[in-house]
């Protein structure tokens, strides 16, 4: 996406008009205008000159800016830095002086017109009683107002002449007319001089029918507005340009077996760098030296600064808070997650939220349609027989009155501030679209290692036999299992260690492949592994046996140990539920989301797992590719997010309406969602429900508060409301109000408590009944015949491969369904005219509506599209999807 800076923008209807411009320019696939930020970003293949001049010639000026995509071979840092100085407030300070000057004639032009004509204040002698000198003199104080507030007049007769008003073309407009009015009574005035005094009686009467105060009020007051707008606009983008000061400028890395300190964009991966106390960590890397407490608030908005030591990941803009530290670079430039959690927050700032459309549509017709509006209300006025005086202040005030500000605020001045407390919180939203959806989602099917559950064994429980402590046990177990790499093993290493427990040398160790391990300790032999083998050679007490059955039972992994023919006891080991897990989906069930565990793990350790955690619905035994199909089914009972961390899960993140990625995951997860958790908490995933659902009901009060501002002012402005009068002063007053106060409602969201869970709604229709509970236990092959309930009681999934082929449990399955739970291939095809992460998205929708294709990865930097597959796609069909996206088939890599 090229990204342009677009000048002369005042309202919604001129944002609505650049876009209408742009998207006529050959080659222009999409284009996004953002009144906020004053940019745009424009999709396809057309030459930015050609845009340019589309703007230009819509009355508008635009430039291209300088961290486009054709300068992607700038560093990150310059990069940074031009995004940071387009974000600098360059409109406030030009609007406070042009306010100031406003002011200074304003004040003593309403001194004449209000404080001497109304309340008799005095004047020098030259001009009381002056009727011509005081006319003159509002004049010329109007006219200075008018010329310090030019910005409005040519912007808006500019616009008009191009044939689409904005807003300034109704303030242009009533600022006009009143003071050529006023201009055209003062003449005549005038002329009552030149008719001698017989008419002078009629001079006071003149007077009253003069504009000017209206003339200069009318700018000076938007000139408020706006003034009070831009300072709450340049708020809405605090925590972007927070998050950019964040960035480290300089890094002291270890040169000739010296420390020297270098520009962040000369360090290279692999480089030695040091921090100090106190200072920001430079860019991702793992410490080979030291250890130290680290805040990483900036990234994941965790207050607790998180222990660190030799092996650990570091991340840029992190800061060392005690200790000395040496570390590897790993990443660095662009690929530092700090990077890329501030690309993610800009370019979700510059796309546009659906609900924007509304506002879109309605703005771009407003300001034609006021202007219709203020001339049939000019000719009601006067064909009732009232004065053309009184007929033009009813008209005027209408089209000062009617403001589409309000309406082009409400959505994106909302989608800022939610996006950034999202940040703030370690909510990643990539989209504003994704920032929308996520409060309406009905569904959310979670995987469970890595995102119930920690992803790490842990020992659970030491039950040692008789005449044995849990510290001999556990030293006896650290002594065999040290020597082994299995998950299991290092659980039980990790116990030991914790304990601080010393192991004894071993020797003549052995991996005995499905049964267990064996080694000789001093003059003994030892062995560890599953009850079944060591039964073989030890006999098991009942008592003990009982408790390991209870234990597999509760999904626990029990490992036996003997020594010299004798059980020395049992350790249990499993992969424990995250202690944020219970409580992210009680909450999640609150608001009236169903909740669904996706594995492919035993029925007996889901439904433990499932049980500890609480969720609704659990399906079991579920192959890598098989998580896209079930995601397909329950799509069809509602809107679903998915939540994962691994690259079996990037095909079901994709395919859900939200992609729910935890940061901890790997990258390619990360890379196919649409919202990222910096803090791999499941509490925030009912967090960025909690936050989008704000910051739509935001959205809503915007809208509602402008289109009733409208609604019920401009009848009043028009005269339609029998007793009350409201004069173009007042209008442009409350003009101005209207569009201050959406940016402070939308300021409100800085307060929304994230993860507090206290004020909490149910959804207007609840997927299951809030009784059922972790009951329903289902296998892959039930879940994708969309059964949800095929299995009330548990199914043993004795092997997935066998289960997913039975010819009884397929019977009512779809072809593509029915293999979406078996083996899958996949194939390279050539895709021509991908430029951006957006264009990925489009390339990858249009082929997974292919039969056959269950997921797709596209990279618009090589130009290929990665298609999963259950059956060999049709290749015609694989053309027509692609080029009906607007992009080129260039073939299926040999």
């Amino acid at each position: 996406m090229t990204q342009y800076t677009v000048t002369g923008m005042s309202c919604a209807s001129c944002q609505a008009h650049v876009e209408k411009a742009v998207s006529k320019v050959p080659g222009v696939k999409a284009v996004s205008v953002s009144l906020l930020t004053n940019s745009m970003g424009v999709e396809g293949t057309a030459d930015s000159a050609a845009v340019i001049a589309a703007v230009e010639k819509a009355g508008y000026g635009a430039s291209l800016r300088e961290e486009s995509a054709k300068s992607s071979e700038r560093s990150a840092s310059a990069r940074l830095r031009a995004e940071e100085e387009a974000l600098k407030d360059h409109t406030t300070p030009k609007l406070v002086r042009r306010l100031e000057y406003s002011v200074f004639f304003l004040a003593v032009l309403m001194y004449i017109t209000m404080g001497h004509n109304m309340w008799g204040w005095p004047l020098p002698a030259f001009l009381s009683h002056n009727h011509l000198g005081l006319a003159l003199t509002q004049m010329l104080l109007a006219a200075a107002v008018m010329i310090i507030n030019k910005d409005f007049f040519t912007s808006g007769f500019k616009s008009l002449f191009h044939g689409a008003p904005n807003m300034d073309a109704l303030v242009a407009l009533g600022s006009s007319v009143s003071f050529g009015w006023s201009i055209y009574i003062f003449y005549r005035m005038t002329a009552l001089v030149t008719h001698g005094t017989a008419n002078m009686d009629l001079m006071p009467l003149y007077h009253n029918q003069l504009y000017f105060e209206s003339a200069a009020m009318i700018p000076a007051l938007i000139t408020v507005g706006k003034t009070l707008e831009s300072l709450s606009k340049g708020r809405t983008t605090d925590a972007l340009k927070n998050l950019m000061k964040m960035a480290p400028k300089t890094a002291s890395v270890e040169r000739n077996s010296q420390t020297v300190t270098v520009g962040i964009d000369e360090v290279k991966s692999g480089d030695i760098f040091v921090v100090k106390p106190g200072e920001a960590i430079p860019v991702d890397g793992v410490i080979v030296e030291g250890s130290t407490a680290v805040d990483e608030s900036a990234l994941t908005g965790e207050s607790i600064p998180v222990d660190k030591s030799s092996g650990d990941v570091v991340s840029a803009a992190t800061i060392n808070q005690s200790g000395f530290i040496r570390a590897r670079a790993t990443r660095v430039g662009e690929d530092t997650t700090f990077s890329q959690i501030v690309q993610m927050v800009s370019d979700a700032a510059a796309t546009k939220a659906p609900i924007a459309k509304i506002a879109d549509k309605v703005s771009g017709i407003f300001v034609p349609a006021v202007i219709v509006v203020a001339a049939v209300v000019l000719a009601g006025w006067l064909l009732t027989g009232h004065p053309l005086a009184v007929s033009l202040e009813h008209a005027i005030t209408v089209l000062v009155i009617s403001c589409p500000c309000a309406l082009g605020l409400a959505t994106p001045v909302a989608i800022m501030v939610g996006n950034g407390m999202g940040a703030k919180n370690g909510i990643l939203f990539k989209t504003s679209e994704a920032l929308e959806n996520t409060g309406r989602i009905q569904i959310v099917a979670l995987d469970k290692t890595g995102t119930i559950t920690a992803g790490k064994p842990e020992v659970t429980d030491v039950l040692p036999a008789a005449g044995r402590t849990e510290d001999d046990l556990l030293s006896l177990a650290y002594a065999l299992e040290m020597q082994s790499e299995h998950p299991l093993a290092r659980a039980v290493v990790a116990e030991a260690e914790k304990r601080h427990l010393q192991p004894e040398k071993v020797h003549d160790f052995k991996a005995l492949s499905g049964n267990g391990l064996t080694a000789s300790i001093g003059n003994t032999i030892v062995h560890g592994g599953s009850g079944s083998y060591i039964g073989s050679i030890a006999a098991i007490p009942g008592d003990l046996q009982k408790k390991a059955d209870a234990l597999a039972e509760q999904g626990r992994t029990p490992l036996f140990f003997e020594q010299d023919g004798r059980l020395a006891g049992i350790i249990a080991v499993a992969d424990v539920i995250k202690p944020d897990s219970a409580q992210a989906i009680r909450e999640l069930q609150k608001m009236g989301i169903e909740t669904v565990m996706l594995t492919g793990d035993n029925e007996r350790t889901a439904r433990a797992i499932g049980r500890q955690a609480g969720v609704n619905r659990i399906i079991a035994g579920v192959l890598p590719d098989g998580k896209e199909a079930v995601i397909r089914e329950l799509q069809k009972r509602g809107k679903v997010a998915m939540v994962g961390d691994g690259i079996n899960d990037a095909p079901a993140l994709t395919r859900a309406d939200i992609g729910i990625a935890i940061g901890a995951g790997t990258d390619v997860a990360i890379d196919s969602a649409d919202v990222v958790l910096m803090n791999s908490k499941l509490t925030d995933v009912s967090g960025a429900v909690r936050l989008s659902r704000a910051t739509i009901r935001n959205i809503h009060e915007n809208l509602f508060w402008a289109f009733a501002y409208n609604a019920l002012l401009i009848p009043m402005a028009a005269g339609l409301y029998p007793g009350i009068h409201l004069n173009p002063m007042w209008g442009a007053a409350a003009m101005a109000l209207s569009s201050f106060t959406v940016c402070m409602n939308a300021l409100r969201l800085n307060l929304a408590k994230v993860h507090d869970a206290a004020h909490d709604r149910l959804m207007k229709k609840k997927a299951l009944p809030e009784t059922e509970k972790a009951e329903t236990v289902t296998t892959a092959v039930n879940a994708v015949n969309g059964n949800p309930a095929a299995c009330p009681v548990p199914v043993r999934t004795e092997a997935k491969t066998k289960a997913a082929s039975s010819d009884t449990g397929m019977a009512a399955a779809s072809p593509n369904d029915r293999q979406a739970a078996g083996r899958t291939e996949t194939e390279t095809v050539l895709v021509g005219g991908m430029m951006c992460e957006n264009c990925e998205r489009h390339v990858m929708n249009a082929l997974k509506s292919v039969d056959g294709i269950v997921s797709v990865k596209a990279d618009h930097k090589t130009g290929k599209a990665i298609v999963t597959y259950t059956s060999k796609p049709d290749e015609t069909a694989m053309k027509q999807a692609i080029e009906d996206a607007d992009y080129e088939y260039e073939g299926v890599q040999a």
